[in-house]
């Protein structure tokens, strides 16, 4: 049997693509084709699919929203894993929410405003899964995930499923334990406060006021290109390098937030690769300081 043939088997095939291309799926909407792309629907099938390309040594990455990712050019080979909404539950008791990896922080944010609990606000406007914002510790606006995180729920590469307490996560600037191991993280469990759903609407209004207000929004992106050095801001130090507006084909280091690359129209991810690494050496050369991407990089460029 074909690879193609149980992959159908396992997901149903109308949750397997093959050749799909990856801009579609990419916040920066750029990237050449992945060999097959699928969609798990339940734990189930996830958990038999993580077996069968385990077994059979089958390349393969677990892709949420595609916010922090940049593929290259002529395309991922492999299975391509996007946990998304066919494994996006939110479930609410009391101050506790349960949420399975594929759901968006933003719906996440919603639902906890409609239960009127507070302490996920910040994640409102980050356009990624809750799975990739355990995987990185996603912040913002001086809120990150580990102040709400009571647990999270894994699939081991062996098959069995792992409640880990949050001390044991690891969680630290845009890491955790699950950037070093080879789990799929399935879920989380987050405790949050009792609030006034005026209030807290109020703040996710502002927090966006000041997103539309000072982000390129109106751009593909993957948002903050690089990490946050100690005791430094990337964007500043990319503006002090005279680098605002600078660009690299179709990929701009923003104008109006310099620690966004922008796809301004039409770029490529080979511009965005050689823009970002044009950056880094310009602001290690003026600074001193050399800028690590947030963006992971995968598949062939």
């Amino acid at each position: 049997m074909s690879v193609y043939e149980t992959l159908c088997g396992i997901l149903g095939e109308e949750n397997v693509l093959r050749d799909e291309p990856m801009g579609a799926h990419t916040t920066f909407r750029v990237g050449g084709p992945a060999d097959y792309f699928v969609m798990p629907q339940s734990e189930e099938a996830l958990a038999e699919l993580a077996a069968f390309v385990t077994k059979e040594d089958i390349s393969h990455y677990i892709l949420g929203n595609g916010s922090n990712l940049l593929v290259g050019d002529k395309g991922y080979r492999g299975v391509m894993i996007q946990v998304g909404r066919g494994l996006g539950e939110i479930r609410v008791d009391g101050e506790l929410i349960y949420a399975q990896a594929g759901g968006s922080l933003a719906r996440l944010a919603a639902v906890a405003r409609q239960e009127s609990l507070t302490g996920l606000e910040f994640a409102s406007g980050i356009p990624g899964t809750l799975g990739g914002a355990v995987m990185m510790n996603a912040g913002a606006y001086g809120g990150e995930m580990k102040q709400v995180i009571v647990s999270a729920r894994a699939l081991a590469p062996g098959g069995e499923i792992r409640e880990i307490p949050v001390k044991k996560l690891e969680l630290g600037y845009r890491t955790s334990i699950f950037a070093a191991n080879e789990d799929i993280i399935l879920g989380a469990v987050m405790k949050l406060e009792k609030g006034d759903k005026d209030q807290i609407q109020d703040y996710m209004d502002e927090l966006k006021r000041r997103r539309v207000e000072k982000q390129p929004l109106e751009y593909p992106s993957a948002g903050s290109t690089f990490k946050r050095p100690e005791g430094h801001f990337a964007g500043k130090l990319i503006e002090d390098a005279g680098l605002r507006g600078f660009s690299v084909g179709g990929a701009q280091v923003s104008e109006k937030h310099c620690g966004f690359v922008i796809n301004k129209g039409k770029a490529t991810a080979a511009d965005i690769l050689s823009l970002m690494e044009q950056v880094a050496e310009r602001v290690e050369r003026q600074s001193g300081i050399r800028l690590v991407p947030e963006v992971k990089r995968i598949g062939e460029f």
